[in-house]
């Protein structure tokens, strides 16, 4: 990629951008996915053109949904969510149908470690927080709960596996939420 004059990102070593006056092309790479995208179309089909002729593979088109992130796009810019990711969450852990609740965590919550109180298993306490991290990303109104579980890793107790049953029970009432990214008129990366 850098010999087709692409840079690889300081933060984020699967990304390749390319920038021709206020024109961006970006590649973004995940094991066998990728992602072309910009506003440089002359840029993006050059691209897409060399790597047809170095590796087998197929274009689908605008991104719908990728790693579990669904995309859709509007004229005032791009909304990303995880919607499917937090029903099938909710499914795999038999929540599908709870309640709803208004907040991530309870105000003024007192999750600390305590002596002689029972272990949460511990293997599916941290899979569960690493998927909330995960949804932590079109959700940043979990971060906050997140981060406090994510505390407790080393050794949960059955107090902080009820605050992750919390956070999914607020999920269950914010599946349609996200975050958009409104478009830019100068798309300069800084």
């Amino acid at each position: 990629m850098k010999r087709h004059g692409f840079k690889q990102s300081n933060s984020d070593h699967t990304l390749f951008l390319k920038q021709r006056d206020k024109l961006i092309t970006c590649l973004i790479i995940y094991v066998d996915d990728m992602i072309i995208t910009g506003n440089d179309e002359e840029e993006m089909k050059r691209l897409k053109g060399n790597l047809f002729t170095k590796i087998e593979m197929k274009d689908l088109g605008r991104l719908k949904y990728f790693l579990g992130i669904e995309v859709l796009r509007s004229k005032h810019g791009i909304f990303i969510s995880q919607k499917k990711y937090i029903l099938d969450l909710l499914a795999e852990t038999g929540m599908i149908d709870c309640k709803p609740t208004d907040t991530p965590i309870a105000v003024n919550h007192k999750l600390h470690m305590e002596e002689g109180v029972k272990a949460a298993d511990k293997e599916r306490y941290q899979r569960m927080v690493g998927k909330l991290i995960y949804l932590s990303h079109t959700h940043p109104d979990i971060a906050y709960a997140v981060g406090v579980v994510s505390q407790f890793m080393h050794q949960p107790q059955v107090s902080h596996m009820e605050a992750i049953w919390r956070i999914l029970r607020y999920l269950k009432g914010a599946t349609g939420h996200g975050v958009i990214k409104r478009k830019l008129r100068d798309p300069s990366i800084y």
